[in-house]
């Protein structure tokens, strides 16, 4: 599992990745944000966590059809499958969707702090957006390994995976918004949508690798 875990992290830093793309985009979305709803920076500090999550989500699926992509074309994938690892399937999604998220989602966390000053957003702010990232992201990746799982046999699987993704996506992205909204707003609870973030990560950590192991496996049969 350890030489699975960097052997996918140099491959996300390694060229041809979509880690730059994925920077790339996420900052485009903050960038056009003030040309959509002004210049004020009112508007724009309160607006501000929830356009992140968006920014995030979406940089998030950008890259996410490459999971288990390149192990389909070299063909360690199907030796995966096929082997005496079959067994422990779903423990090689989970280092894969592990190093996925280091490799991919964590450098977007960290760029988080320059793009909520761009937005007007307090260092309290930006201390619990980041916070809330950290707590939920894993579980959008988490259910994201299912659709990427599906995506592997099909030329287009970007657009399957948005469409697995998305729905599913609805609950992090509402505790993660409510709990970044409340660094700033007086009276609003931080800890319970926080906690709620976390449970919903633990909780597709055993049923996301689980269901895209059973995927994978089907397409192998």
């Amino acid at each position: 599992m350890k030489a699975l875990f960097l052997r996918d992290l140099r491959i996300a830093f390694g060229p041809g990745s979509s880690l730059l793309t994925g920077l790339l985009f996420f900052a485009a979305i903050i960038i056009i944000t003030p040309f959509a709803v002004g210049p004020d920076q009112e508007i724009l500090s309160r607006i501000g966590p929830g356009m992140l999550w968006i920014g995030a989500l979406l940089s998030i699926l950008l890259g996410m059809d490459r999971m288990f992509q390149t192990d389909r074309d070299d063909g360690s994938l199907d030796q995966l499958i096929l082997s005496r690892h079959r067994k422990s399937l779903s423990l090689i999604v989970f280092t894969k969707c592990l190093a996925h998220w280091c490799g991919t989602i964590l450098p977007l966390i960290l760029f988080t702090p320059v793009l909520g000053l761009m937005l007007g957003l307090g260092g309290t702010a930006i201390g619990g957006l980041m916070l809330t990232l950290l707590c939920g992201t894993p579980a959008i990746t988490l259910i994201g390994a299912v659709g990427a799982a599906l995506a592997t046999s099909l030329p287009r699987g970007g657009v399957l995976i948005s469409v697995i993704v998305l729905p599913l996506a609805v609950p992090v992205m509402i505790f993660g918004v409510s709990a970044a909204y409340a660094t700033t707003a007086p009276g609003i609870s931080f800890i319970n949508p926080l906690l709620f973030l976390i449970a919903l990560s633990l909780f597709f950590s055993i049923l996301g690798p689980l269901a895209a192991a059973l995927t994978l496996a089907s397409l192998s049969d």
